[in-house]
């Protein structure tokens, strides 16, 4: 790989400021796409819609590799406006990624593209990898036309790599910005039933998986970007409520659950819904995660996290 500039689409978020810090502690120059310069961009922001190619198109151009991080948080209410938005925010920005790929008189080697592993749906204690077929509702729908769009987007020169993300355990963002102020605070206990899977992934072997993307070139098509051992909600909360020491705490019924997330104005399948993957794919190719044991990822990643009410 002679180049060593790497563009990040979606870059100011939870996962994309980690990456472009882990990239440019690797010695890699970093330019972040993102709709509005903040505090929170590492790295050379560049500004962009996330649906038209425009001036920023050029920075593709000679890139060792294109990221695409890009979509609307779906911690929201799913009613129509941001049905749309959830969708048109991920199918556009692919799209727009595209044109800039096939547009550059040096395209960049490697694309590799987030998705979801809710494109299996809940499908209860059911294994799910790489070669199970997709679920039914709202996000497994969303999930298939974003990925479809990318599949079907031509781009001889560029190899694609498509990773499909868990739950990301990390300091400063996503899932334990939440959960971890619950758990000290005596709200820690199991969700509704607390039978549904968490399939999750240190964001440090999150990062690593990326750069293996980029740098092997026998790398292509789906992986699950999640660690080897997905664990029921209730051993999730257990393990969280160890790692900030607390003790028991009361269970979430499913209608307390419902109830609240009107209240936060988000959905309720969020907590209620889940999945059991597995690597498969990432496992074959050697990929060794560093974070596979749950108590331990959530002990380092909440090491000097800066998190609410501690």
């Amino acid at each position: 790989m002679s180049s060593r500039r790497v563009v990040v689409a979606g870059g100011s978020g939870f996962l994309g400021r980690s990456l472009a810090r882990y990239l440019l502690a690797a010695g890699y120059e970093v330019d972040v796409l993102t709709r509005a310069k903040t505090q929170s961009v590492v790295g050379n922001a560049i500004i962009w819609d996330g649906a038209i190619v425009g001036d920023w198109a050029r920075c593709v151009d000679g890139a060792a590799a294109v990221i695409n991080l890009t979509g609307k948080s779906v911690n929201c209410r799913y009613n129509t406006e941001n049905r749309g938005e959830i969708t048109a925010s991920r199918v556009n920005s692919v799209r727009a990624i595209e044109g800039a790929v096939t547009k550059a008189g040096s395209p960049p080697p490697v694309w590799i593209q987030s998705a979801s592993l809710a494109i299996y749906g809940s499908p209860g204690a059911d294994v799910c990898d790489e070669t199970t077929p997709e679920g039914t509702g709202f996000s497994p729908e969303v999930c298939r036309q974003w990925e479809s769009t990318f599949n079907e987007s031509i781009t001889p020169s560029t190899r694609k790599v498509l990773l499909r993300i868990g739950i990301v355990l990390g300091r400063d963002g996503g899932a334990l910005e939440t959960l971890t102020p619950l758990a000290r605070w005596g709200l820690g206990g199991r969700v509704g039933n607390g039978r549904q899977y968490v399939s999750w992934i240190h964001i440090e072997d999150f990062n690593r998986m990326v750069e293996m993307c980029m740098a092997r070139p026998d790398m292509s098509g789906v992986y699950n970007a999640t660690a080897p051992d997905p664990v029921t909600n209730a051993a999730f909360m257990r393990t969280l409520r160890h790692a900030v020491h607390r003790p028991w705490s009361p269970p979430v019924p499913a209608w307390a659950v419902r109830l609240g997330t009107v209240v936060m104005r988000t959905e309720s399948e969020l907590a209620l819904g889940g999945r059991r993957c597995l690597p498969k794919r990432i496992l074959e190719q050697g990929f060794d995660f560093q974070h596979a044991d749950l108590g331990a990822a959530l002990q380092d990643a909440l090491l000097s996290a800066a998190v609410p009410g501690t």
